[in-house]
């Protein structure tokens, strides 16, 4: 895209291609908007400042960043009694249902679990994350595009358990 502009109601989008067009109404501005200020990746996982995050695994050094510049309450290779997000880095599904397990066991209320895999690799699927998920008593509710390369799921425990 080389501009995005809202007027009228009318969100008209500029690329190399040539121009186009959607009549949106009250909502041009607010996609407008969206397309020039994204959400960064911490935004879209739910990192707030001064959050309780616990990472299991290996990440990158670009979201361990990330993390740091959100908040300073970070745990690595282990799971903080006071956690507010837990991540979870899985490469192979044989490991998923005891590392998912320990996790579910130290959530407490709205503690969230993301999960975070590889895409395209039949060593571990997004099946693959939902069953182990699933049968450690966790709720999946959202998916974010956490990499070009991976994938994130969260999970929570169900409201009716908490």
């Amino acid at each position: 895209m080389t501009s995005v502009q809202a007027t009228h109601g009318e969100l008209q989008l500029k690329t190399a291609e040539g121009m186009m067009a959607f009549n949106l109404g009250a909502y041009a501005e607010k996609w407008r908007d969206k397309i020039l200020h994204p959400k960064s990746r911490a935004e879209k996982l739910g990192v707030k400042p001064d959050a309780n995050v616990s990472l299991l695994g290996e990440f990158v050094a670009a979201f361990l960043k990330e993390l740091r510049s959100t908040t300073e309450e970070i745990t690595s290779g282990k799971i903080a009694a006071s956690s507010d997000l837990i991540f979870l880095s899985a490469n192979l599904a044989k490991d998923l249902p005891s590392a998912i397990s320990k996790a579910a066991k130290a959530m407490k209320g709205a503690t969230a679990l993301w999960i975070v895999y590889p895409k395209g690799k039949k060593e571990i699927t997004e099946n693959d994350v939902l069953t182990a998920g699933r049968k450690s008593g966790l709720k999946d509710i959202k998916v974010v595009a956490f990499s070009s390369t991976h994938t994130a799921l969260k999970f929570v425990i169900p409201i009716a358990n908490r």
